[in-house]
């Protein structure tokens, strides 16, 4: 078992999308549902850049600034989270929006959607690529969520929340596609349902159980090998940060959960591990 500690104040109705920012040594998130980019200082206060009515993930550009999922596509920021152009946009559907996401080793950003109304196989995982074209990836799918690559790059890692399950796929790493889906893990009954995920060095993977007040780790053979347990049972998104990268923010979110004073912040914990690479879009 794992001890976390609270890093800050109750700071997000949705709070989602943690990343590390190795280039100002700041934690930063999502607050989904209000389309902001909360950036958290050395005490954990967050400092929030107004993006679009909904933003969902970011990543760095090898080019600078930033990529974010918005709510049908994507923007770009600058350095200083300002707005670049326009929206590039993947769907044009009502009732849709974007999720989670991240980049593969080659630089190509996903991103994937999912139904306000929580239909299920209404949505789908894109790719967007460096020439800036989105390509439907995984389909049909319900609630796009945490994706990660193993050290190698030739699995990728993926959550389709409500499946309850953990995906792996055969990854090409020559066009950025996925073959051969079969379980990595599948989830207990009553544990929580498959949210965000970040991978450490040794192939493991942390996953938030939304509904769990949990993260979990396990190793590369699929084996529970630690559990860090949070006074938050909505656990939304898990990234390593530090300058070491040993340690595991997590972010939860607040919504319908007036009983827990602490839903909605982020925690942080020590776990002996170093992250692996978090890569940026190189478009």
């Amino acid at each position: 078992m794992v001890a976390a500690e609270q890093f800050s104040a109750p700071i997000a109705g949705l709070g989602e999308g943690a990343f590390w920012d190795d280039q100002t040594g700041r934690f930063m998130m999502v607050d989904l549902l209000q389309g902001d980019i909360l950036t958290l200082d050395d005490s954990g206060v967050p400092t929030r850049s107004h993006v679009d009515t909904i933003t969902a993930v970011l990543r760095r550009r090898a080019s600078g600034g930033f990529i974010v999922g918005v709510e049908r596509g994507i923007r770009f920021l600058t350095d200083d989270l300002d707005l670049v152009g326009g929206v590039s946009t993947a769907f044009d559907t009502k009732g849709l929006r974007m999720n989670d996401g991240g980049c593969d080793p080659q630089g190509r950003f996903y991103v994937g959607s999912l139904a306000y109304s929580g239909e299920r196989e209404a949505a789908t995982l894109y790719r967007f690529d460096v020439d800036q074209a989105f390509t439907p990836v995984l389909g049909p799918v319900s609630t796009s969520n945490g994706i990660q690559w193993g050290a190698d790059g030739t699995r990728a890692f993926y959550n389709d929340t409500p499946t309850g399950r953990v995906a792996v796929f055969d990854f090409d790493t020559s066009d950025g596609t996925f073959h051969d889906q079969r379980d990595f893990v599948v989830l207990p009954d009553g544990v929580g349902l498959p949210d965000g995920m970040a991978i450490d060095a040794e192939d493991g993977i942390w996953v938030a159980l939304w509904g769990g007040s949990a993260v979990h780790r396990y190793d590369s053979s699929g084996r529970l090998s630690e559990v860090i347990d949070l006074p938050a049972s909505k656990v939304t998104c898990p990234t390593f940060g530090g300058p070491d990268k040993r340690t595991l923010y997590v972010t939860t979110a607040s919504l319908d959960v007036p009983d827990e004073p602490a839903a909605g912040a982020v925690f942080r914990a020590e776990v002996g591990v170093t992250g692996a690479p978090v890569y940026a879009y190189a478009g």
